[in-house]
């Protein structure tokens, strides 16, 4: 968050400006901030899906990043009816049936009947899925600890500030969630 600020101080303050600088410059200046801070978070996504693409991949080669984040939606928000998992996942919703499909094939997840509306389906994580997604969290969780480990320390602060207001914005629940959404009753 420092770091961020003291971009945004250098673009919107010049050592050399007596004045205060116009709203053109200032909005100029924001534009060059955020371009800065989402240059630097596309960077530090590459790194978090190599991350994330080998911890799946050494428990299930078989599983998609896809399939793994709607494993990853199961386990975080319970059972969802197939409309709620397709909007949480931004999918339509014969794509999301797809991958359910083949996540039911491979006895990840289970399908069965609303019990509310018998027109609707809610998908649900098995306890084989649910292991997967945790031996998968568990080994991104260690990587993950390891990269941050080799961080400065008076970084790791900021950067938990800054992500969880990342997260939050981007509407993503955190890891230690455990309540469960009652969005398929």
């Amino acid at each position: 968050m420092q770091r961020v600020r003291e971009i945004r101080y250098k673009l919107h303050v010049a050592p050399s400006q007596a004045t205060s600088p116009s709203r053109a410059e200032t909005e100029r200046g924001t534009d060059r901030a955020a371009d800065a801070v989402t240059d630097a978070v596309l960077t530090a996504s590459r790194l978090l899906v190599a991350v994330s693409a080998t911890s799946i991949a050494s428990v299930d080669e078989s599983i998609t990043l896809p399939q793994f984040r709607l494993l990853v939606v199961l386990s975080t928000r319970g059972p969802l009816k197939l409309s709620t998992l397709a909007d949480h996942l931004g999918v339509n919703p014969s794509t999301a049936t797809r991958m359910i499909d083949r996540l039911i094939a491979t006895r990840l997840v289970s399908r069965q009947v609303n019990p509310s509306s018998r027109r609707e389906v809610v998908v649900e994580l098995t306890g084989t899925g649910a292991t997967v997604v945790n031996e998968v969290t568990a080994r991104r969780r260690a990587e993950i600890a390891r990269i941050v480990g080799r961080m400065p320390n008076r970084l790791r602060h900021e950067l938990v500030e800054a992500l969880e207001a990342f997260s939050e914005a981007g509407g993503e629940p955190a890891v230690t969630v455990t309540a469960r959404d009652p969005d398929w009753i």
